[in-house]
């Protein structure tokens, strides 16, 4: 009878340990997939400034909002980073009357991308041989590419800038790639008539970053936690953001 209750005892007591193992070993995988997610957001929005600062040290031309910013830049005689922070932030009041929701993603996009640009542009210095600021635009393109597949893979919500597109393609109709077009052409020619510097960087970035991007979000996925699998873009921001 004794041998009885032992066996039964030992087969609790396994139960129970496998049980511990388990919940033990699910909250491992979920801590470490939240991690992973979190190293992922932020390396991804530090990176992006710093290759945006690449580029304006290559003198070749700008991505679109950056194009903008450079010339409220040289209006205000703020720095670019604080003037991308305080231009995202108003980007960002403007989805009160959108609806849209930001996420941690959206909020650190804001305070991230121009500190980590201002802090690289006490770095580097600009570039006079055209070698070197080929080669710097050309880092800068591929690092934003890079950058973009980091953080948007995170899925901790879209930047300001794409949650408007994405706001105003579901409040208005208009498809998104008209929405993203308008907008980007909008701060482009505001930019340039600021002060910004538009050119052949800008043109080679507009072609190219959205399958870089394509490319670094397929590489940098991050397994669900649940089953193990991989979601690439998931949700219409993402894709929006990559489409031209």
């Amino acid at each position: 009878m004794d041998d009885i209750i032992d066996h039964a005892t030992g087969c609790h007591e396994s139960v129970h340990f496998h049980h511990r193992g388990h919940v033990l070993a699910r909250y491992s995988s979920r801590h470490g997939h939240l991690t992973r997610r979190l190293f992922q957001l932020y390396a991804g929005l530090a990176l992006y400034g710093a290759s945006s600062a690449l580029l304006v040290r290559s003198g070749l031309g700008l991505e679109p909002w950056n194009v903008l910013h450079q010339g409220l830049s040289e209006r205000t005689g703020l720095s670019m980073g604080l003037v991308l922070t305080l231009v995202g932030a108003a980007v960002l009041l403007l989805w009160i009357p959108l609806r849209q929701r930001p996420g941690l993603g959206t909020v650190s996009n804001v305070l991230v991308i121009g500190a980590a640009m201002d802090a690289a542009l006490t770095v580097v210095p600009d570039a006079h041989a055209m070698a070197v600021r080929v080669l710097l635009l050309t880092a800068g393109i591929v690092l934003n590419g890079a950058a973009t597949g980091l953080y948007i893979a995170a899925r901790f919500g879209p930047g300001p800038r794409d949650g408007l597109m994405t706001g105003l393609n579901r409040r208005t109709g208009v498809s998104v790639r008209l929405v993203r077009t308008a907008i980007e052409i909008t701060v482009v020619v505001t930019g340039f008539l600021l002060g910004g510097t538009v050119g052949v960087g800008t043109l080679l970035y507009a072609a190219t970053i959205g399958p870089l991007a394509q490319l670094f979000l397929r590489a940098f996925a991050v397994p669900s936690a649940s089953d193990g699998s991989t979601v690439v873009a998931a949700g219409q921001p993402e894709r929006a953001i990559l489409r031209s």
